[in-house]
């Protein structure tokens, strides 16, 4: 096929209508890969050259002039750190530099600080989605990068870069399922006995601190909320003696243009809020993002963060909630090990094969780590 090949350093250069209409025919398409969120993070300077993320967004393109197509595309960056990526590679990079090698700039293509799955090799069909495949094979080896890394592809996605010499990752996420439960206490009566306890004893301190919530849906998100909110987000930052990735601007960017998708809860004593906590969402699935408290109330973060979302799912007939990167402890409140998946090219021989023996090891390691998780199902009977 007569595709042209593009970078794309701004997605100002496609524009929202080219850009959304490609994400809307992909099966394993999310908020996160809208038009609306990315470039909220690429003009805010969230993501961006100076934050050491460069969109490098490689394009294919068919037609001429009013009659153009994006045929297929794939959120790329040149990373100049690994930071907010969620997949950890800083072992590899300790190990080039202990050898004199370069490993920045690397090439990822991922959600910035999101460990969301969902499509990343985005294409109009399998001929298209080939074509990419073989440009970023082609864009590998002419560009002065050490590697190039996809995050939290689909699995078939995942197959199609091992196919292509790519070396695969395995990992493991947590999400909660709804099997159509009317209320919270009836999804709650399907733990066992020393889980349901807990959690009901946890949102009992909450309550008891006279600590009441309120959800805010998109349009009724006001600048006021946004300017707490980020209150919240940094102060539990600094808290953690850490920097936040995202600020004020990115917030109120995506409050203005994906309001259909975002909820805020918020936490008040009286009628002074206290903590808040942003998830993102579309018909089939919640995910859990950004949290914040002002003040340290007990189980608040449980509350604010996990039950009430739950809620809201299981009012909204919502089917999943990704509860995000990592985190045992969500076992405990009804979340199942999931298998996720990233892929990985070096450009280094040496360093190839040894990432690929390493990987070898971990993923057997990861499936014993799932195999004993689910030993340990906080439910009465196994989730229908």
């Amino acid at each position: 096929m007569d595709y042209r090949t593009r970078i794309v350093s701004s997605l100002a250069e496609i524009g929202p209508a080219r850009w959304d209409a490609l994400v809307a025919a992909q099966a394993e398409g999310n908020p996160f890969l809208s038009y609306a969120f990315l470039h909220a993070l690429h003009e805010s300077g969230s993501a961006s050259p100076e934050s050491g993320w460069e969109p490098h967004y490689l394009t294919l393109w068919q037609g001429e002039g009013q009659q153009e197509q994006l045929v297929a595309a794939l959120p790329l960056y040149r990373k100049f750190h690994s930071y907010g990526e969620y997949v950890f590679d800083w072992a590899w990079a300790e190990a080039y530099q202990r050898h004199g090698v370069d490993y920045y700039p690397k090439l990822l293509s991922a959600i910035p600080f999101t460990p969301v799955r969902g499509a990343r090799l985005m294409a109009i069909d399998e001929t298209a989605r080939g074509a990419l495949v073989a440009a970023l094979r082609a864009l590998q080896e002419r560009n002065e990068v050490s590697s190039t890394h996809i995050l939290y592809p689909p699995p078939e996605q995942a197959q199609q870069l091992a196919d292509a010499g790519f070396l695969l990752r395995s990992g493991v996420q947590f999400h909660w399922h709804n099997e159509g439960y009317g209320n919270f206490a009836e999804f709650v009566d399907t733990l066992d006995r020393k889980k349901r306890k807990n959690i009901l004893a946890e949102r009992r301190k909450v309550a008891e601190q006279g600590v009441r919530f309120a959800w805010l849906r998109g349009a009724e998100i006001t600048e006021a909320h946004w300017r707490f909110f980020n209150r919240c987000y940094r102060h539990t930052y600094a808290a953690h003696y850490s920097t936040p990735y995202l600020n004020l601007d990115f917030f109120r960017r995506i409050g203005e243009t994906m309001p259909q998708h975002l909820l805020l809860t918020v936490a008040l004593r009286g009628d002074e809020p206290i903590a808040s906590s942003l998830t993102v969402h579309d018909a089939d699935t919640l995910y859990g993002r950004y949290w914040g408290a002002l003040e340290h109330v007990p189980c608040l973060h449980f509350e604010t963060a996990y039950y009430q979302p739950l809620e809201f799912c299981i009012a909204e007939k919502i089917t999943w909630f990704e509860g995000g990167a990592q985190g045992e402890h969500k076992m405990a409140r009804g979340f199942l090990p999931q298998k996720t998946w990233s892929a990985h090219w070096l450009a280094h021989p040496g360093f190839y094969d040894a990432v690929e023996h390493f990987l070898s090891r971990e993923s057997n390691g990861i499936d014993g780590y799932i195999s004993e998780l689910n030993e340990h199902n906080p439910f009465r009977d196994p989730p229908r």
